[in-house]
């Protein structure tokens, strides 16, 4: 059986090469631990343990056993020290003075004590391979494979900030990406030999893909919407898009029409009577091209319907609202 760890710094949301390990590590280990590598008081913040977890339940990453806390576990490191007998190693500090292990030797015990097989991370954590294996050896145990991969750059070619754009699972959350499409670009990032630069266009396309393929009750939930409407949000490039589409088919915003949107509007209205209560897109579509063939203005009737003058298709617009209400509000512009 692999055993594999992902153990961020409990510094607030993953950023997307952290998020890279944690998928990477999910996809190849059968047994998961969590764990938090909070040796260093100076790095942690508050809430910052609780934000990577949100972040990895979002992407769908579950862990077989934690969160693990280093700082619960001191007790364990100073007994390693004390086998090894000394608070040094070679020229590394394995004990600060006061008595709190640091990264190296709580990382080390910990990956023993787990029996993790194979510790897969980021090529930043190349240098410590040697130090882990020889520490590992010192403590009476086999090292595990170490699996070093590419780390993610930004476009000045160095280690992408955290505060780029889309740089961290809270952004692209937050700027409405679907987990499925960013689980999905980690994914085809693999485990990468070299350092790739971030790629948040393939993102956002990725994106459209996942809302294209959700189904629409989950959809309609991201959305926070009825069901009814999801025909008018399938066109959408993201979740904040979707929830504005949704807006706009249920929250109608008042507009004054030009005289000459009558002929438009009355002509729709006939059309619309004669039509049954629940289109579907082909009947929709064929509504708006037999109105359009006559000399309707389209721009017109969208604002009749919504307030707006840009919003989703006007057929899908036509398919999510209820025949009754498409009429009544019709009827109010006129």
């Amino acid at each position: 059986m692999t055993r594999v760890r992902f153990a961020p710094s409990p510094t607030g949301s993953l950023h997307v090469g952290n998020a890279l390990s944690a998928v990477a590590n999910r996809d190849f280990g059968d047994w998961f631990l969590l764990r938090s590598d909070d040796t260093d008081a100076a790095r942690n913040i508050p809430g910052g343990e609780k934000a990577i977890r949100v972040d990895l339940e979002w992407l769908g990453v579950q862990w077989d056993e934690g969160p693990v806390r280093q700082s619960e576990r001191q007790d364990v490191y100073r007994e390693a020290a004390d086998r090894l007998g000394s608070d040094r190693f070679g020229k590394i500090t394995l004990l600060r003075e006061d008595g709190s292990a640091t990264y190296q030797l709580a990382s080390v015990v910990d990956d023993i004590e787990f029996g993790i097989t194979h510790v897969i991370r980021g090529n930043d954590h190349r240098p410590n391979e040697q130090l882990h294996r020889d520490l590992t050896r010192a403590l009476g145990a086999e090292p595990p494979e170490y699996i070093h991969h590419g780390l993610i750059l930004g476009e000045d070619g160095r280690k992408l900030s955290k505060r780029a754009p889309g740089a961290t699972v809270a952004a692209l959350r937050e700027d409405g990406i679907p987990a499925a499409a960013v689980r999905a670009y980690l994914e085809e990032l693999g485990l990468p030999k070299h350092d790739v630069h971030y790629d948040l266009p393939r993102i956002r396309r990725l994106a459209i893909e996942a809302i294209e393929a959700m189904p629409d009750e989950e959809l309609a939930a991201a959305a926070g919407a009825p069901v009814e409407v999801v025909p008018a949000l399938r066109g959408a490039r993201d979740l904040n898009e979707a929830r504005e589409l949704a807006a706009q088919v249920l929250e109608p915003e008042q507009v004054a029409l030009p005289d000459d949107a009558r002929a438009t509007l009355e002509r729709f209205k006939e059309l619309r009577e004669r039509a049954g209560n629940g289109l579907d897109h082909d009947a929709a579509r064929g509504l708006v091209r037999e109105l359009k063939a006559v000399g309707g203005d389209l721009k017109l009737l969208r604002l009749a319907l919504t307030g707006r003058d840009r919003g989703p298709e006007l057929a899908a617009l036509l398919v999510a609202l209820p025949k009754d209400e498409t009429l009544r509000r019709v009827d109010a512009a006129l």
